[in-house]
C-alpha cells in the first residue's frame, strides 16, 4: 500500500497548546449558532430578554443530554453496574485502579441524546418564557447544522468515529487508530451538515413566514438524521455489540427522528400561513 496516494492524519489533540480541539470545535459551533438564532430572533420582532436565558438552556441540555444518551444508548453495562461508573457518568473524572481519580473531560457525546434533551431544555425554556414552542425549534434548527459541522470537525480532530477501510483516493490514514486507509466519515458529516446550514438560510430568505410552523425543525431533523442512516455503512461501528446488529445503534435511533421531521415537515408545508 502507497502511503502517498492518501491523507496521513495525525493532529495534536491540543489545539494552540491550550485547549482540546474537540472542545474547541464544540465552542466554535455553539457560538456560531448562538449568534445565528440571535439574529432570527431580532429578525421577527422576538424581545432581547426572551434571547438571553435560551444559550443556557440550549447548552446544559445538549451536553446532558449527549452524555447520558452515550452512557445509557451505547456503554450501559460499564455506566450502569457500579456506584463509580455511574459518577463518571455525570462527572468528568475517571477513577484510577490505585483508588485515585483524574480529570479527563467528557469522553462520549452522542447525537441522538443530544437532540432529546435539547428538545426537553426547549420545552423547559418554552414554558418559562412563554414564547412559541414551534417558533423557537423552527428558529434553533436553522442554526443547528453550523454547531453539528464543527463537533464532527471535532471528531476528526480528535481521530474518532471512523470510517471503514477503503481504496479511495480521499482516504485517510487515522495514525493514532492504525495504519490503513479509512472513509473520513467525520468529514463526510460535516460537508453534509455545512450544506444544510446554507440550505436552511436560503429557504429561510424566501419563506420566513414557515417560521413557527414546524417546517424547518422537521428539515433540520428528517436531513440530518437520513444522512446519518446511511453515512453509518461507511463507519466503523462503535461498540462490539453492534458487530452482528442488521441496523447498528445509530441507524436505529436516527429512524423515530426521520419519521418525526418528515411529519413536522408536511404539517409545516400543508400550515396556512
Amino acid at each position: 500500500m502507497d502511503k502517498l496516494m492518501y491523507i496521513v492524519w495525525n493532529p495534536d489533540v491540543q489545539a494552540f497548546g491550550m485547549f482540546r480541539w474537540y472542545a474547541l470545535c464544540w465552542m466554535i459551533g455553539l457560538i456560531l449558532a448562538y449568534l445565528v438564532v440571535q439574529r432570527l430572533y431580532k429578525q421577527q420582532g422576538i424581545k432581547d430578554e426572551l434571547f438571553d436565558p435560551l444559550f443556557i438552556y440550549c447548552f446544559i441540555g445538549i451536553l446532558l443530554g449527549a452524555r447520558l444518551g452515550h452512557c445509557i444508548f451505547y456503554q450501559p453495562d460499564y455506566f450502569l453496574t457500579s456506584g463509580k461508573h455511574f459518577i463518571e457518568m455525570l462527572v468528568p473524572i475517571h477513577f484510577m485502579p490505585d483508588g485515585g481519580w483524574k480529570f479527563t473531560g467528557y469522553e462520549g457525546l452522542a447525537s441522538h441524546g443530544g437532540t432529546i434533551g435539547l428538545m426537553i431544555a426547549l420545552w423547559l425554556y418554552c414554558r418559562k418564557t412563554g414564547v412559541k414552542m414551534l417558533t423557537v425549534l423552527d428558529n434553533i434548527a436553522i442554526a443547528t447544522p453550523i454547531t453539528a459541522c464543527f463537533i464532527r470537525l471535532g471528531n476528526l480532530m480528535n481521530s474518532e468515529i471512523i470510517g471503514k477501510v477503503t481504496d479511495v483516493p480521499w482516504a485517510f490514514i487515522f495514525q493514532r487508530v492504525d495504519s490503513v486507509p479509512r472513509h473520513p466519515g467525520q468529514l463526510y458529516e460535516a460537508i453534509a451538515y455545512a450544506i444544510l446550514f446554507f440550505i436552511g438560510l436560503a429557504v429561510y430568505r424566501r419563506w420566513r413566514n414557515r417560521v413557527g410552523t414546524g417546517f424547518y425543525f422537521g428539515l433540520c431533523l428528517a436531513y440530518i438524521f437520513t444522512f446519518r442512516f446511511f453515512i453509518e455503512y461507511t463507519k466503523e461501528v462503535q461498540e462490539a455489540f453492534e458487530v452482528d446488529m442488521l441496523f447498528n445503534m445509530g441507524q436505529l435511533l436516527s429512524i423515530p427522528f426521520i419519521i418525526l421531521g418528515v411529519y413536522f415537515m408536511m404539517r409545516g408545508r400543508s400550515a396556512k400561513v
